[in-house]
């Protein structure tokens, strides 16, 4: 069994964070990352990043990937199946192998949102989609549309719109939820007509999405439907050490990134941060390092 001072679970910006300031602190540390660079990297353009005006989400999660490795992080790309407590130690297990520490970091994230109308499924990858910078330049001028009421609907249309011909933006309620920023770049680009109030109540099609039919009876012609209604936090790892969740299923930690349970941190999307950006989980990445270490050191910090 490989054994680390810190063991942190996901590789994203929150995870990525963690793991370099762990190991700047003198931690061995093991990094657990499924997707390298996290959700970020299906993010077309971070402009929200102090200190960098413009970055592509690829670009931003491969920097914080170098930055990690070049810090010293162990990274696996193994899947951890369960994480469990023995004696004083965490032990975490994958299909193959079992890794040991003092402490463990969850930076698990989340996944996407699905809307539940029928056809959904079905046309998966065959013109339903959950990330515009994946799979927009294959509907170079072709009908889109893009459900959601928040900042990352507005950006997913945003960008569709320098591919598609049009861009519906479908929300549920009567306002859009965001960014002035972005709602200023709505309105001005002719190709997004916004549809609010309305839901989709099923996709359409033969081989592929051909249209979509609204819960107010109207249907329109639709080669591509993306889906950008929230998160679902992955916290099913945590639940077996008694880590608290809330009615959200997010892990609740306080200002030290601590869990309920000792020596358990917790990071990004997977918590219960109500304002979850890629920065605010890098700076509770690192919070959680710093604790993490402290913990280590018997509460002595630096």
């Amino acid at each position: 069994m490989e054994t680390s001072d810190m063991l942190i679970i996901g590789g994203g910006c929150a995870g990525l964070s963690a793991g370099m300031y762990s190991a700047r602190l003198g931690l061995k540390t093991t990094l657990f990352a499924e997707l390298p660079g996290g959700l970020i990297t299906t993010t077309h353009v971070v402009e929200n990043w102090p200190g960098i005006i413009s970055i592509s989400g690829p670009d931003l999660g491969m920097n914080l990937w170098e930055h990690a490795k070049v810090s010293g992080v162990n990274i696996k790309s193994e899947v951890i199946q369960s994480v469990e407590k023995q004696g004083d130690m965490f032990v975490a297990k994958s299909r193959r192998n079992e890794y040991s520490a003092k402490t463990v970091v969850f930076a698990t994230g989340s996944k996407h949102k699905h809307l539940g109308a029928p056809g959904e499924e079905e046309f998966a990858n065959r013109g339903v989609s959950y990330c515009a910078l994946c799979d927009g330049a294959f509907y170079r001028e072709k009908i889109v549309s893009i459900v959601g009421g928040g900042d990352s609907a507005a950006k997913e249309a945003l960008f569709l719109a320098q591919h598609a011909s049009k861009v519906y933006l479908i929300v549920r309620k009567d306002v859009l939820r965001a960014e002035p920023a972005n709602l200023k770049l709505i309105e001005k680009e002719p190709k997004i007509e916004i549809l609010f109030k309305e839901e989709v109540a099923e996709i359409m099609g033969s081989q592929n999405v051909e249209k979509i039919r609204l819960k107010s009876g109207k249907e329109l012609e639709m080669h591509g439907v993306f889906v950008a209604i929230g998160q679902i936090p992955l916290t099913d790892l945590a639940v077996p050490l008694g880590v608290a969740l809330n009615n959200k299923g997010e892990i609740i930690i306080n200002r030290h990134s601590e869990t309920n349970v000792g020596g358990v941190y917790a990071c990004g999307d997977c918590t219960d941060t109500e304002f979850k950006q890629a920065i605010t989980g890098s700076a509770e990445g690192v919070t959680a390092a710093y604790f993490g270490f402290s913990f280590v050191k018997g509460g002595g910090g630096f």
